[in-house]
């Protein structure tokens, strides 16, 4: 039989509340691997783990034992390799990715669906590997990856975040929302650069670090969570 997106799911849950480490090395080939994690060393292992080949790493064809898993390299593979769906379908789908691409330079996520709405997940260093919702939160894309069998449910609707997610993007966001992040980073300790109202480089490596120390997911994007963490 060949390997299953319910597989992926299934290894996936055994993990849940191991620790998680931004930027951990997991040797994908290491079935006894306990943590830590960060999210796409997780889902790469997971579907090393599963189907037997390395997906989202540097070097797909390198030494599993070292191969460096990145939401870059998700984003590269999915168009490369595995097959794009909407986020109603991989959220109906167990075992699709989803995934949330960096901008260059910065971190992005990716995440395990269920199939029922929800997620396994390596989150952040303050919850570690977790079940969590899709809804109310910001995605790119889904993805199925070659090699795995997938069963389909009804697609089921993913409701986008009720507020602006500030980030890095081309062009730049710009105004009083970003100003006031950028202030309340400095505030905090984190130099965001000149307080200008533009959300740059600068900014968005200020609220990657802002987020590290608070154990959220290092995506450098201002939702709700980060946002009140701020207390804006």
């Amino acid at each position: 039989m060949p390997p299953t997106g319910n597989d992926l799911v299934q290894l996936a849950r055994q993990h849940l509340g191991e620790k998680y480490v931004l930027g951990a090395t997991v040797p994908k080939n290491n079935a006894n691997w306990k943590g830590p994690w960060d999210c796409a060393e997780f889902a790469s292992w997971i579907v090393f783990q599963i189907a037997g080949s390395l997906y989202g790493c540097e070097d797909d064809g390198g030494n599993p034992s070292t191969a460096d898993a990145y939401t870059g390299y998700w984003d590269r593979d999915a168009k490369r390799l595995g097959q794009i769906i909407t986020l109603d379908v991989a959220a109906s789908t167990p075992g699709a990715a989803v995934l949330r691409i960096p901008p260059p330079g910065s971190i992005g996520h990716v995440v395990i669906s269920d199939g029922a709405g929800g997620t396994v997940e390596a989150h952040g260093s303050a919850d570690g590997v977790v079940a969590l919702k899709l809804a109310n939160r910001r995605w790119d894309m889904g993805i199925l990856i070659s090699g795995i069998s997938y069963t389909q449910n009804a697609p089921l609707p993913v409701p986008p975040p009720a507020t602006t997610i500030y980030r890095l993007t081309t062009p730049p966001m710009t105004g009083q929302r970003v100003h006031d992040i950028q202030q309340a980073l400095s505030t905090a300790g984190f130099d965001p650069g000149t307080i200008d109202g533009e959300f740059g480089p600068h900014t968005n490596a200020a609220v990657i670090a802002f987020q590290i120390s608070k154990g959220l997911v290092a995506d450098g994007e201002v939702g709700p969570q980060t946002a009140a963490a701020l207390g804006i």
